[in-house]
């Protein structure tokens, strides 16, 4: 049951072989809703060109790399925290859009079925978090189309204990030493950098242990002899913090310095519908680009309602404010969100996804992944609604 409205101020993997579920379209009417009829439009008007109600599928439960979704709304905002979603008006800057916004939790939320498919079942959807590695791997039933990286670097990474691994820096020096004492790399199984980092080469297939599950238990049993996959912008704060058992500092690498570097969750809408959503686009993606800019300069008020929908949701999902701010943090540090290289935030570099698009199409046709063999690269991004105006 849907709470009622609160205010601001109250109280962390792409995947191959994830079943999508045969989820009831229970939303289908997120189109009809009414807009905030009493509120004025400012200077940014959507109303004549987007749904009444802006639908975003997220991946995952409320983090700080979704802030800037919650940037967008204001003091009234309905939870309901049995569809894990929270709705309210749409704000560019403070002010009304004339639309509605709602954001709706992924991964255990949906579960754990892919985005793109929840796209295609449900076409209240109106934007999607879509790696860039799945969109090639589903390009043939499900394809879709990145608008906007809201994060320029993937911040998926493996994380070691440095006073085992004293001397490593670098994932190659990772394997090297782990060759020598025989521990493993945990990971989900089915993860596709782990699959290209097999067949590249990069890491020996006897080394990887799929059976990863969450949990901090057996890199901590293991004494920091075995490593495992993680998120830049959590889990080395959560060891050191937050998992008394371990409680000391963690290493790691971005595993996109490996060449598996894909826009991690991206939005993105499905291709059938572009360009029906053009006209709405051409206005809103300049407004989430304000709002990353926005979230990251003053992330507080966003992540007090990160941290409210956590525990309105309550569904196991547990998140501090030490995590957050800590994200926040590295997310600015890692250059996880940045320019990238230029002077303007949240568009795709041509050549580095074109690059990514051969080494993903020869790994995913050997691994029969659900890909459309006419797939062009161009065909998974477009950068026609990016403001160059706005940047960090």
């Amino acid at each position: 049951m849907a709470s009622p409205s609160h205010r601001r101020g109250l109280a962390a993997v792409s995947l191959l072989g994830v079943s999508a579920l045969a989820l009831a379209a229970c939303s289908a009417d997120a189109d009809d809703a009414a807009p905030a009829a009493d509120l004025e439009i400012g200077s940014v008007d959507l109303s004549g060109v987007c749904p009444a109600t802006v639908v975003v599928q997220t991946d995952w439960n409320p983090e700080a790399e979704h802030g800037h979704l919650y940037e967008m709304f204001g003091d009234d905002y309905t939870i309901d925290s049995d569809d894990k979603s929270v709705s309210g008006p749409l704000l560019a800057g403070g002010e009304y859009t004339g639309v509605n916004l709602e954001v709706r939790s992924g991964g255990p939320a949906v579960g754990y079925s892919t985005v793109q498919s929840l796209m295609y079942q449900d076409d209240a959807i109106t934007l999607g978090y879509v790696h860039s590695d799945a969109a090639i791997s589903s390009s043939a039933t499900t394809p879709v189309v990145g608008v906007l990286a809201q994060m320029d670097v993937n911040p998926q990474m493996v994380m070691w204990d440095p006073e085992t691994y004293p001397g490593v820096d670098d994932i190659p020096g990772l394997v090297s030493a782990l060759e020598e004492t025989g521990g493993v790399w945990r990971y989900f199984g089915g993860a596709a950098y782990m699959e290209y980092l097999i067949a590249s080469g990069t890491v020996p297939e006897e080394l990887t242990d799929g059976g990863y599950d969450g949990t901090p238990a057996s890199f901590v049993a293991d004494g920091g002899v075995s490593v495992q996959q993680g998120f830049a912008s959590a889990e080395p704060y959560i060891y050191a913090n937050e998992v008394p058992e371990w409680d000391q500092p963690v290493d790691y690498a971005l595993i996109s310095s490996t060449g598996w570097d894909i826009y991690g969750s991206a939005l993105s809408v499905r291709a059938d519908r572009l360009e029906e959503l053009s006209p709405c686009l051409a206005e809103l993606v300049p407004v989430m680009q304000q709002a990353i800019v926005d979230f990251v300069n003053e992330p507080d008020e966003a992540i007090d309602l990160v941290l409210e929908l956590v525990a309105e949701y309550d569904n196991g999902w547990t998140y501090s404010e030490g995590v957050a701010d800590y994200a926040v943090e590295t997310l600015l540090g890692e250059g996880i969100v940045s320019n990238g290289g230029n002077d303007h935030i949240g568009d795709f570099d041509p050549e580095r996804v074109e690059g990514f698009f051969d080494i993903g199409m020869d790994l995913f046709a050997e691994i029969a992944a659900d890909v459309d063999p006419d797939l062009e690269a161009s065909d998974i991004y477009t950068n026609e609604f990016i403001d160059t105006s706005i940047g960090l």
